[in-house]
């Protein structure tokens, strides 16, 4: 039975992944990178700020087990989500950092349509384009999804932020959660708003064989 490990602390992402694998022959396991988090930028356009995230987790994801001379899984998986602003291509909305920066991006995305992009890297020791130490290889793929927002007034936006729903997501909202009411995805998949390319999903069945 193969053991897939997810390195993230999304619940989405867990919640996801184990509905995916519920009816699947493989044993599940989660665990937390120690490695910060790469700040957000405004120096490359968003879908490649994700991407370089998403394979420095790669590389962390599979340093830190090594390391801890752990049962090492047949199959890691990590990502990383961002959303775009909606008037700059270059510039992210990370995950707000307290109350001021949750409501500056739900103010910037009220009343507009803007990108999500995820990025996901399986990692196997048998199939993957790119070398990620340790004998382990990484395949990446990177999404985007778009998402409109109603309007909202300072109200609505006020029970958003009480609602902590913000806090660690890309963008100061959760498209699942209490944001759902304001915001639909337009064009693309669901899923890569809510932490994992659509394709990687998808693909993840070729690794399971």
């Amino acid at each position: 039975m193969p053991l897939v490990l997810l390195a993230s602390a999304s619940e989405r992402r867990r919640q996801i992944l184990t509905e995916y694998l519920e009816d699947r022959d493989t044993c599940l396991e989660f665990c937390i990178l120690r490695e910060p988090e790469q700040e957000v930028s405004s120096g490359m356009e968003v879908n490649l700020q994700v991407e370089s995230s998403c394979i420095r987790k790669a590389m962390a994801a599979v340093k830190e087990r090594s390391s801890e001379g752990e049962n090492v899984a047949d199959i890691i998986l990590v990502s990383d989500t961002l959303v775009e602003d909606p008037d700059d291509e270059r510039a992210a909305l990370g995950k707000p950092k307290d109350e001021s920066s949750a409501a500056f991006s739900l103010i910037r995305l009220s009343g507009r349509r803007h990108r999500v992009w995820s990025s996901t890297a399986v990692l196997s020791r048998k199939i993957g384009d790119i070398d990620v130490g340790e004998d382990w290889l990484a395949t990446i793929w990177t999404d985007y999804a778009i998402v409109e927002f109603m309007h909202m007034g300072e109200a609505e936006i006020i029970d958003l932020i009480n609602s902590r729903s913000w806090e660690g997501k890309a963008g100061g909202y959760d498209l699942a959660g209490a944001a759902g009411k304001f915001a639909s995805v337009v064009d693309g998949e669901e899923v890569t708003v809510l932490g994992f390319s659509n394709r990687a999903i998808d693909s993840l069945g070729v690794f399971l064989n």
